[in-house]
C-alpha cells in the first residue's frame, strides 16, 4: 500500500511539474541583466575655443599695373584712406617717353593717311577721264585702307601708353585702413608686386582654423561667441560665414571665417577666441565606447531600454569625434534615456531585459518624455 500512493505522489509531482511548465514563459527565456546607463554631458564641450584673429571681411593686396621705381610713398601703415586716394607713385619719365613717342608715330600715319586720301581722289578723277588703269585706282584703295589701318593701330597704341602712364599712380579702390606697407620709396617694384595691403570698412571677420577632428561641428551659419584676449569674459556674437573645403596641406586645418555682429567692437589684428555656439543639449550628450553599436545597415546605433515593458530597441544616433573611452552623441539620444552600456553585441531587437547599474543593483527603467 505505500508502495501504492508512493507511486501516485510521483505521478502527480510530475503532472503538477509539466503543468507549471505549460503556463510559464513561452520561449522559456527569462529577461536577460544588462548594465544600463544615462547619456551624460560632456563637461566643457561646448566651452571648446578656437584661437583666431580678427581680419577685415574684405582685403586687399594693392600693386602697381606697371613695374618701375617707387618715388612717393604717401600713406603709412594705420592711415584710413578713402576711395581715389592717391597711395603712391612710380617713376613716370619712361612711360611718358613711351606715350610721346606713340603720338609722334600717329603723327606720322595720320600724314601717310591724308597723303593716301589725296592720291586717291586724284586717282578717281583721272580714271573717270580714262587716263589710269583701273588696277592702278584699285591700288590706290588699297593704300588709303592700309594708311586708315595703321592709324587706327597706331591710336590704340597711344591708348594703352596713356594708360600705363597713369598706372604710375597707385590708388585707393575702396574706403578702408592701410593695414601692412611692404615697399619702400626708392625700391623698385614689378608690375603686380605688391606694395600695400588694405583692409576694406565692410566688416570685421574672426579668421581661425578647424582641426580635422571636430570639422563636422562647425558649418556655414552657424552662431559662435567671440572674446578677445585682451577683454576675457566678454564676448561678441557672431555668424560663420565660410568654411574651407579641403585641409590646409601643412597644418591639416580648415580655414573659417565668422562675421562678427559688432565690428566697432574688434581692431584689426587682435587675439580671440572662438567658441562654437553651445546650446544645442544633443552635441553635450555623450556614452561609452562600449555603448556603440552597428545597425543592419551598418549605420552607428545604441540599444535603448524601453521603459513600458523593459525591451530592448536599437536607436540610431549620429556620433561627434571619438575620445579615449567616450564619445559624443550630436543626435539621436535624450538626457533621460537608458542606455545599454556593455555587451551590446549579444543582445537583439525587443529582446526582455533586467536593468542593473554598475554595483549590480536593479535600475527602475521609468519615462521621462
Amino acid at each position: 500500500m505505500a508502495g501504492k500512493y508512493g507511486r501516485i505522489g510521483l505521478l502527480a509531482l510530475a503532472m503538477a511539474t509539466l503543468a507549471g511548465c505549460g503556463h510559464g514563459d513561452a520561449t522559456g527565456e527569462a529577461a536577460r541583466p544588462v548594465l544600463v546607463v544615462h547619456p551624460v554631458a560632456e563637461a566643457g564641450r561646448a566651452d571648446v575655443a578656437y584661437a583666431g584673429e580678427v581680419r577685415a571681411r574684405e582685403e586687399s593686396q594693392l600693386g602697381f599695373r606697371v613695374g618701375g621705381k617707387l618715388v612717393r610713398r604717401l600713406v603709412d601703415v594705420g592711415d584710413r584712406v578713402h576711395a581715389g586716394e592717391l597711395l603712391a607713385e612710380l617713376d613716370p619719365g619712361d612711360l611718358q617717353l613711351q606715350a610721346s613717342a606713340t603720338q609722334a608715330q600717329l603723327a606720322a600715319a595720320q600724314a601717310e593717311l591724308a597723303r593716301a586720301a589725296a592720291d586717291r581722289t586724284r586717282f578717281a578723277k583721272l580714271a573717270q577721264q580714262q587716263l589710269v588703269s583701273r588696277s592702278a585706282l584699285d591700288a590706290q584703295d588699297a593704300a588709303y585702307a592700309a594708311a586708315a589701318g595703321q592709324v587706327r593701330a597706331i591710336r590704340a597704341q597711344l591708348d594703352v601708353a596713356r594708360n600705363q602712364a597713369a598706372y604710375a599712380q597707385l590708388r585707393a579702390p575702396r574706403d578702408g585702413a592701410i593695414a601692412a606697407r611692404q615697399a619702400e620709396a626708392g625700391q623698385v617694384v614689378a608690375a603686380g608686386q605688391t606694395v600695400f595691403l588694405l583692409a576694406g570698412d565692410s566688416g570685421r571677420e574672426a579668421v581661425f582654423a578647424v582641426p580635422e577632428i571636430a570639422i563636422h561641428d562647425v558649418h556655414v551659419g552657424q552662431p559662435v561667441n567671440v572674446e578677445l584676449w585682451s577683454r576675457p569674459g566678454v564676448r561678441l556674437t557672431g555668424t560663420v560665414r565660410e568654411l574651407a573645403p579641403a585641409a590646409d596641406p601643412q597644418t591639416r586645418t580648415y580655414a573659417a571665417r565668422a562675421t562678427l555682429a559688432n565690428a566697432d567692437a574688434a581692431t584689426l589684428g587682435q587675439s580671440v577666441r572662438v567658441f562654437l555656439d553651445g546650446d544645442d543639449s544633443a552635441k553635450a550628450l555623450s556614452v561609452p565606447l562600449a555603448a556603440v553599436q552597428r545597425d543592419t545597415r551598418g549605420a552607428t546605433a545604441v540599444w535603448v531600454v524601453e521603459p513600458t515593458h523593459q525591451r530592448l530597441h536599437l536607436t540610431p544616433v549620429r556620433l561627434g569625434a571619438w575620445d579615449e573611452d567616450r564619445v559624443p552623441v550630436l543626435a539621436g539620444l535624450h538626457p533621460g534615456d537608458w542606455i545599454v552600456a556593455a555587451g551590446g553585441h549579444l543582445l537583439r531587437e525587443g529582446q526582455s531585459v533586467s536593468p542593473v547599474d554598475r554595483d549590480n543593483r536593479p535600475v527602475a527603467v521609468v519615462a521621462t518624455r
